[in-house]
């Protein structure tokens, strides 16, 4: 039996359907799909694309040839060009979106280049963690064809010279493929979405909520629980499924869930099944993509080659900065549990490009990993290094063994 009746473009259809092998082979056929698309940009040039995939080993060769970067580094050396509208440096073509991210010491904020590549990469892992959905057990299944709350930036982006930036939530909801809004379950509409005030926005879903029959919800924990709440005391609820009686599932991602999953119950009149997202700004990184897994099944065959470095003393000094040549590795090279820096080469022009997360592979066999940090945000007073997945877990077992809910704390 289908989740629901749609008809999807053949170029997803197919992309959907890739058969699955085995995680070397499916990241070195990536590998090579990236190098050959880049091959003729500045950074193919520089770094001789053309040579690393006539080489017989083409993963060494790659990792042999070509740096690693933060995103100082390439942002100085390559994408600081491609703000200025200029072809061809390190993806083909001009990069009209740019993500907006936290920013560095040097910076107020990251300019992130987001491709029609990239974005129909997301789109294809989005659409295989929906269908995963079919082999959950127990789960409200005609609340998939309800409506989908998705809470994120505005779709109103700012302009520049010759591209558009803004949140990558705005970005992905500006551009969410047609076949998709054809549907009509998109909330809360693109008239509500390119709202910037954020009260404004907020109280505008609010008003709207009951005309609605929501089914998903979508975004970051904390703004999602506000919103929530704000229902509830707009219309006098007890629970928030007193107004959407059908809302049965969450996709989450951004920050960790344990902190805020005790208050965000106390809104709710039955469970939600949760199903948890890797979506950097950089990428949509991982997903879970079966009932109560352990962790996040990463995207493997869409675009994105991984690497990782061992998060050690050897690899990074005591800021949690990355030194110039880590040892760096392949998936099948990884062992479980423990904690790597991750770096990502993307159809977005990232190359051997540190994110500044940690995961840990919690399934080898099923390639699941979960985030365990930011390199930057640990604690290690006397070595220990002491990770944000350390202290979520603590905070979320004082939550349960003193029975309050603890949404945010400070170390």
């Amino acid at each position: 039996m289908a989740i629901f009746d749609i008809r999807l473009p053949k170029s997803i259809a197919k992309a959907l359907n890739l058969p699955q092998s085995d995680p070397r082979r499916q990241q070195l056929k990536v590998l090579k799909k990236l190098l050959k698309k880049a091959r003729f940009t500045q950074f193919g040039q520089r770094y001789k694309f053309d040579e690393i995939l006539f080489s017989r080993h083409v993963g060494k060769s790659f990792q042999k040839l070509v740096p690693t970067y933060n995103y100082s580094k390439i942002y100085e050396e390559w994408w600081y060009k491609t703000l200025e509208g200029t072809p061809d440096v390190c993806w083909p073509g001009v990069i009209k979106y740019f993500a907006l991210s936290s920013g560095t010491s040097e910076a107020a904020s990251k300019y992130l280049p987001i491709t029609k590549d990239l974005i129909r990469a997301n789109t294809i892992t989005s659409t295989r963690q929906l269908l995963s959905l079919a082999r959950y057990e127990n789960i409200q299944r005609s609340a998939i064809g309800k409506g989908w709350l998705m809470l994120g930036g505005s779709t109103q982006l700012q302009k520049g010279p010759t591209y558009f930036a803004g949140d990558l939530s705005g970005i992905q909801q500006k551009n969410i493929p047609f076949w998709f809004m054809s549907l009509g379950l998109y909330k809360p509409g693109k008239k509500i979405a390119k709202e910037k005030d954020w009260s404004k926005k907020l109280n505008e879903i609010v008003e709207s909520a009951p005309n609605w029959d929501i089914g998903f919800i979508v975004g970051v924990p904390a703004w999602l629980q506000l919103c929530m709440e704000k229902i509830i005391e707009r219309y006098n609820l007890k629970t928030i499924h007193d107004i959407w009686p059908n809302l049965s599932f969450y996709v989450h991602g951004g920050v960790a869930m344990e902190p805020y999953k005790r208050g965000f119950e106390k809104l709710l009149s039955k469970p939600l099944t949760y199903i948890e997202t890797y979506l950097a700004s950089e990428g949509f990184l991982a997903y879970q993509n079966r009932q109560n897994a352990k962790g996040m099944h990463l995207a493997l065959n869409n675009n994105i080659f991984f690497e990782f470095v061992p998060f050690d003393d050897a690899n990074f000094d005591s800021d949690g900065n990355m030194i110039d040549e880590p040892e760096t590795l392949m998936l099948h090279e990884i062992e479980e549990n423990k904690d790597y820096a991750i770096l990502i080469s993307t159809n977005a022009g990232a190359w051997r490009y540190a994110i500044g997360d940690t995961v840990k592979l919690v399934d080898k066999e099923k390639s699941e990993v979960i985030i365990t940090g930011r390199t930057k945000h640990f604690l290690s007073l006397v070595g220990e290094h002491l990770s944000v997945d350390n202290m979520n877990k603590a905070i979320e077992m004082v939550s349960e063994e003193l029975n309050i809910s603890i949404p945010e704390f400070t170390v």
